[in-house]
């Protein structure tokens, strides 16, 4: 009795005829191909078990179908970009979604390096010094006029020289007296403090903050002996070589207010006139 060699689907005898194995199992051609092979995502069709089956993120095309969405140029061996489910040649991908490079305008291919600031786009070698041409790279640059400077080109063109420490200005800093100041070195003459945002004063062209200012220079009220600083419009009362606070220019003895009214002096005391009677 002669062994049978059957279709493992349909039974059909095997004998003298094309079959594959799957998982062991033999299968006509016609049934492996209704039961296993993939549609073209192209065609619709089929992918035969005589076709070669191209296949990308398990999806599947036949060779004569794998080709550009744009310009149906091949892209079997050739390299190709996705874009919403379309596949696309370099050069088709380029023209439509790459960006263009800045200071040449050529396209910035897919997987080429590139420099990215301010929603505009650069080859890497593209990306230079205004002054001194060079690459910058992941160096720290600053913009001026449309143009990117490394930092020792900007210094050397536009950057301020501080007053004080003589070092380029690159990032704010302070006017004072029409001269400029980094931040840092624009200080009170007495006690160093950063006066950049604060109330100052001076004297003698040397800047002070308000406490060292008030200590050193300012005259003391005879009345509650703090200083009077007469900066910002504050008034005081002067008498015979004395000063005093408006607020603290009072009687002695009751306490009244003496400014602009009559008073009287006993040794270092102020005495309003009533009070000034019982001397």
């Amino acid at each position: 009795m002669t062994e049978r060699f059957d279709c493992h689907h349909c039974h059909e005898s095997l004998f003298g005829k094309k079959y594959i194995l799957r998982e062991e199992n033999p299968h006509c051609v016609a049934c492996f191909e209704a039961l296993y092979a993939n549609t073209c995502e192209e065609c619709g069709k089929p992918i035969g078990c005589d076709c070669k089956d191209l296949s990308y993120k398990e999806r599947h095309w036949h060779e004569a179908c794998f080709h550009c969405s744009r310009c149906e140029s091949s892209l079997v061996d050739k390299p190709f970009a996705a874009k919403e489910d379309q596949l696309l040649c370099t050069a088709c991908y380029s023209h439509e979604y790459s960006s263009k490079c800045q200071e040449c305008q050529r396209t910035i291919m897919p997987g080429t390096r590139k420099m990215e600031y301010k929603g505009s786009s650069w080859h890497e070698t593209c990306f230079i010094c205004h002054r001194c041409q060079q690459p910058i790279g992941t160096k720290s640059f600053i913009p001026k006029d449309n143009q990117n400077f490394c930092v020792p080109c900007y210094e050397k063109q536009y950057a301020l020289q501080c007053v004080q420490c003589k070092k380029p200005i690159t990032t704010g800093g302070v006017t004072y007296r029409d001269q400029p100041w980094h931040k840092e070195c624009f200080v009170c003459t007495a006690c160093k403090k950063q006066l950049s945002g604060q109330r100052f004063t001076a004297r003698d062209e040397f800047a002070y903050c308000l406490t060292c200012f008030c200590d050193l220079y300012a005259k003391k009220c005879a009345g509650c002996t703090n200083p009077i600083s007469g900066l910002g419009g504050t008034k005081y009362i002067s008498f015979e070589e004395r000063q005093w606070h408006n607020d603290c220019f009072n009687c002695k003895k009751c306490s009244l207010s003496l400014v602009g009214r009559g008073f009287l002096t006993e040794r270092d005391d102020i005495l309003c006139p009533d009070c000034g009677k019982d001397i």
